[in-house]
């Protein structure tokens, strides 16, 4: 099973295991691999049983990597997650959530200002897509690539912004990160390298994190789908 997520950062803040609040309902069962100043926290989650939540104190975006994720909500709503598949949490969503023993998941939470709802976003592997930019020529070798893409949440105060991408293969030449951003691979693999070198491949299933700032190559050599969370980050 690979590190989940993977992180390319050019710095850190806070990681190790602990909460991201005192009402963190997950605390026991967090990993923190990656924190900002702009109140984002990445890492993974390990959590098995059940809890009943009144207001979830953040905006958390999982993705599940094992085991299996069942959430419920006033009125008999639910959602049933499996390995691959994600949701959003905004903050102050009431709902119960269970655990099958392994569940694991990654998540980018924002715990500072909010001004989504309260409630749940899926981030389906199978949204309609729409054409969408791609990257600038000048950083390109080869072609330009397709891209297409749907997103699904958006929050302006936090600057958080959610859904699903795809392209066609391409290169493109190192380069600093624009936004910080989790993507989880849902078909193809794409190969990261930063200023070390060092190329780091992403497969399908696998999520990675790369801090705004961070310099990275990207080299994908066929179609590649993910899910993507990306913050712009102020001055």
């Amino acid at each position: 099973m690979p590190t989940f997520p993977i992180v390319l950062a050019n710095h850190a803040g806070r990681s190790g295991a602990g909460p991201l609040s005192k009402a963190d309902p997950f605390a026991a069962g967090r990993e923190l691999v990656w924190s900002g100043a702009q109140d984002l926290t990445v890492g993974s989650v390990a959590f098995s049983g059940a809890t009943d939540i009144a207001a979830f104190p953040h905006t958390e975006i999982l993705v599940v990597a094992a085991g299996r994720l069942d959430l419920s909500f006033e009125g008999g709503d639910g959602r049933t997650l499996q390995p691959g598949e994600s949701i959003v949490i905004a903050r102050g969503t009431a709902l119960r959530v269970e655990a099958a023993p392994g569940t694991r998941w990654a998540f980018c939470a924002s715990i500072g200002v909010t001004s989504a709802a309260p409630g749940v976003t899926e981030l389906p592997a199978d949204a309609p897509l729409a054409p969408s930019s791609p990257p600038p020529a000048n950083l390109l070798e080869g072609p330009v690539p397709q891209c297409r893409s749907f997103n699904a949440f958006t929050d302006e105060a936090s600057r958080l912004r959610a859904g699903i991408w795809d392209s066609t293969p391409y290169r493109r030449i190192l380069r600093p990160q624009p936004v910080n951003e989790l993507m989880h691979i849902l078909v193809g693999s794409v190969t990261l390298t930063g200023t070390d070198g060092r190329p780091v491949r992403i497969a399908a299933g696998e999520s990675v994190f790369v801090a705004q700032g961070t310099p990275c190559a990207w080299d994908s050599d066929e179609h590649v789908a993910k899910v993507y969370v990306v913050q712009e980050v102020g001055a």
